[in-house]
C-alpha cells in the first residue's frame, strides 16, 4: 500500500526563506541606481497609475497609509515625487517628475538585470512554473486576505 505524500516541515518558513533570498538578489543589483526596490517600486506604481492620491496608492501596493507616508517623504525631498493639491481643499496627489522617471529607468534596467540573473540561476522553467505555482495559490488564498501585493514591472 503507498502511503499519501504529505507536506514536511512548515510552508510559511520556505516561503518567507525563499522570499528574503529573492529579495536580497533583487535589492543588490537595484541598489547600483541608488535605490531600494521598494522605491523602485513605489516610483513604477505613480508613474503608472498617477497622478494618484495616497489612499489609493498605499491600497494599490498593498501598504498601509503611514508606511507610505513614511516611504514618499525622501522620494518627494530627492524630487522625484511630488505631492500636489487635489480636487478639493482636502485631498493631495502624487505625482511623478520627470527626474523620478529619469531615476526609476535607471533603476529598470538594474531590475531587469537582476531578473536575468535569477532566471539563469533558476532556469526559465523552474521561474515559469514557479509563477503559475504562486499565481495560482494567490488566487486560491485570495478570499483570506485583502491586500494585493505590487506588480514586479518589466
Amino acid at each position: 500500500m503507498n502511503a499519501i505524500a504529505k507536506p514536511q516541515g512548515c510552508t510559511n518558513f520556505r516561503l518567507r526563506h525563499l522570499a528574503r533570498q529573492v529579495s536580497r538578489h533583487y535589492d543588490a543589483e537595484v541598489a547600483h541606481s541608488g535605490l531600494k526596490t521598494s522605491q523602485y517600486s513605489l516610483l513604477s506604481h505613480v508613474m503608472h497609475l498617477g497622478p494618484i492620491r495616497p489612499g489609493e496608492l498605499a491600497k494599490a501596493m498593498g501598504v498601509d497609509a503611514s508606511t507610505l507616508t513614511r516611504n514618499l517623504k525622501p522620494m518627494v525631498a530627492a524630487g522625484w515625487l511630488t505631492q500636489g493639491e487635489g480636487s478639493d481643499a482636502r485631498s493631495r496627489l502624487v505625482e511623478i517628475t520627470e527626474a523620478g522617471r529619469g531615476k526609476r529607468a535607471e533603476a529598470q534596467r538594474h531590475w531587469r538585470t537582476a531578473q536575468e540573473k535569477l532566471n539563469a540561476l533558476l532556469g526559465i522553467d523552474r521561474v515559469l512554473a514557479l509563477h503559475a505555482v504562486v499565481d495560482e495559490s494567490i488566487a486560491l488564498l485570495s478570499g483570506l486576505d485583502e491586500t494585493t501585493e505590487g506588480e514586479c514591472d518589466e
